[in-house]
């Protein structure tokens, strides 16, 4: 049981049985399967299945707060018991780009620290380039980024799978059917992040793959949160982490625009000096790593 609601839970946050698949890195039948007996069990339909998307019924959304706490049980179980041998030292300190930490981190920390109150976490939130930098500098030990880069010198692991999708105020009346062509895309007002965002980096090398030279960008802002915040009182457009509009889009707050023929995908990794070796940051990245999606 406790597989098919971690299994529910990620397809509810991506919206995609595809996605939930390469997210929990197992395969789209099986995630079609752990949800159709879930569905078959409480013999009530979860998800409204259209042709390019699903959504969750109202008898999902609820169900989802269901999940939500018995997930967090389930984890309370594992920290209590499976992992109650590990020790950690008085402070551990790390870095983290801003959408990892401001929409990943938070809820896990929060569960360390009932495991492991006499541990400080200190978190460095930057933006991708500036935590490389603070690791290369040897300010920081290792860090989570958004995506990776070539130098030599940096060690990057695959973390978690995201998607940038992008999103629009939910009363924005413009492109009723949810969807647009890539040549729509260069017209539409659109905020951006500053330079030196991974975000940013991932979209650019995505648009340049598609001979796209630049968007319509009407205004720049330095944090995802500020993005959004604009995005409440306008009808501009921006591309956002899928795990920062998450709550927004449950909320409806804001609601995502598909780009026909169009996907942008990046991996979160972690990321320290090459050769460094530290078993508090294989620890705690294995909590991390586990701890995630509860």
């Amino acid at each position: 049981m406790k597989n098919k609601l971690h299994i529910f839970k990620s397809v509810a946050q991506h919206a995609s049985f595809t996605k939930a698949a390469e997210q929990l890195f197992i395969s789209q039948p099986a995630v079609s399967k752990a949800i159709r007996n879930l569905e078959d069990d409480y013999k009530c339909a979860f998800f409204i299945r259209k042709r390019n998307s699903i959504e969750l019924t109202t008898n999902g959304k609820a169900f989802l707060v269901y999940v939500n706490r018995i997930l967090d049980i389930y984890a309370e179980i594992d920290q209590q018991f499976l992992y109650k041998e590990k020790t950690y030292p008085d402070e551990i300190s790390f870095g983290a780009s801003t959408t990892i930490a401001n929409y990943i981190l938070p809820k896990v920390i929060a569960k360390f620290k009932t495991q492991f109150p006499n541990t400080n976490i200190k978190i460095d939130s930057e933006n991708s380039d500036e935590i490389e930098e603070l690791i290369l500098n040897q300010q920081i030990d290792f860090g989570i980024t958004e995506g990776k880069n070539t130098n030599p010198k940096l060690h990057f692991t695959k973390f978690i799978k995201d998607e940038i999708v992008l999103v629009t105020n939910s009363k924005n009346s413009n492109h009723k059917k949810g969807i647009i062509n890539l040549n729509e895309l260069k017209n539409l007002p659109v905020v951006e992040r500053e330079i030196g965002s991974g975000t940013k980096k991932i979209i650019q090398q995505f648009l340049q793959q598609n001979n796209i030279k630049k968007l319509n960008t009407v205004v720049t802002l330095n944090s995802t949160e500020a993005i959004k915040n604009y995005l409440y009182y306008a009808n501009s457009y921006a591309l956002l982490s899928i795990n920062a509009v998450t709550e927004d889009l449950l909320h409806n707050k804001l609601k995502v625009i598909d780009i026909k023929n169009f996907s942008i995908e990046r991996w979160f990794y972690f990321v320290s000096r090459t050769g460094y070796q530290n078993t508090t940051m294989t620890n705690f990245e294995k909590y991390i790593r586990n701890n995630h999606n509860f």
